[in-house]
């Protein structure tokens, strides 16, 4: 999904001058992640602003991650902190580099850049990263996932679609383990940075890095590029486990939305996303 951009306010703006000081914002746009707001100044840099309890105090470890990165040797770039985390009174925040490239058509990709992608992840040593990577699920839940999404996330879908919610659930829990590989969470979209003749550039927001099973990161890219692509990109059994794995996302987000304390209306705007898609994708 592509972030909308804004013109930056004048809390954003004073952000960005002052761990870019001297730097140009004519250009600047702003997007609205999950847990930050990012200044972004092309070809400069981007300044993520933590916007919550969570993300303040995630901030250093998940740049000192990023410093690890990009010395691991992996085949893109990952964007690189230009200064430390600086708190004040009133915001937290961190400048990184600036990563070109563009976001891939969807349904399309080389099946050989590809692997070569996850083959990378999965090459880097965890070691190095193990005090840097965040847990499993962090995203929805963590050690509770089963727990919440059983819980607080099926609860909230229609009564025809419980049943497929529950099982696909149990298909995840099933799963048996495979050794734990470096994983980036959100390998998709916006997070993928593109030439024009297809060589990927750079990967951004490594925020719900974990090691984990590199079929999670295999069935985020089947949302931007498609499963035939993802097909002929994997073998048979990760192709397997990364339909288990993409069967569970939408469901996360009413996970994750609740634990955000979002409003009813809200509540029930992601309720109606996860219905749409649960139908749509015929295992309801």
């Amino acid at each position: 999904m592509t972030l909308q951009a804004r013109p930056p306010g004048a809390h954003e703006l004073a952000v960005a001058e002052a761990l870019l000081p001297g730097t140009a914002l004519d250009g600047a746009t702003v997007v609205s992640g999950g847990s930050h707001d990012v200044v972004r100044v092309p070809g400069v840099a981007a300044v993520r602003i933590a916007r919550s309890a969570p993300a303040v105090e995630s901030l250093a470890r998940r740049s000192a991650l990023l410093v690890a990165l990009a010395r691991a040797g992996l085949p893109f770039a990952v964007p690189e902190p230009l200064g430390p985390v600086t708190s004040t009174a009133g915001w937290t925040a961190v400048a990184v580099s600036w990563v070109p490239g563009r976001e891939a058509p969807r349904g399309e990709g080389d099946p050989d850049v590809l692997r070569g992608v996850l083959d990378a992840l999965a090459g880097v040593d965890l070691a190095p990263l193990e005090c840097l990577l965040d847990v499993p699920h962090a995203y929805a839940g963590r050690e509770r996932w089963e727990e919440l999404m059983l819980d607080v996330a099926v609860p909230l879908l229609p009564e025809r679609l419980r049943a497929s919610a529950r099982r696909r659930i149990a298909e995840a829990v099933a799963l048996e383990p495979v050794p734990p590989r470096l994983v980036h969470g959100d390998l998709a979209g916006e997070n993928m940075h593109w030439s024009e003749d297809g060589r990927l550039l750079g990967v951004i927001d490594w925020d719900l890095a974990h090691a984990f099973d590199p079929a999670v990161d295999v069935a985020c890219l089947a949302f931007t590029h498609g499963w035939p692509v993802i097909g002929r990109t994997v073998d048979a059994r990760t192709y397997e486990r990364a339909r288990v794995w993409a069967g569970t996302f939408p469901i996360e987000q009413l996970v994750k939305y609740r634990l955000d304390g979002v409003d009813d209306t809200e509540m029930d705007r992601w309720v109606a996303n996860v219905t749409r898609w649960m139908d749509v994708d015929g295992h309801g």
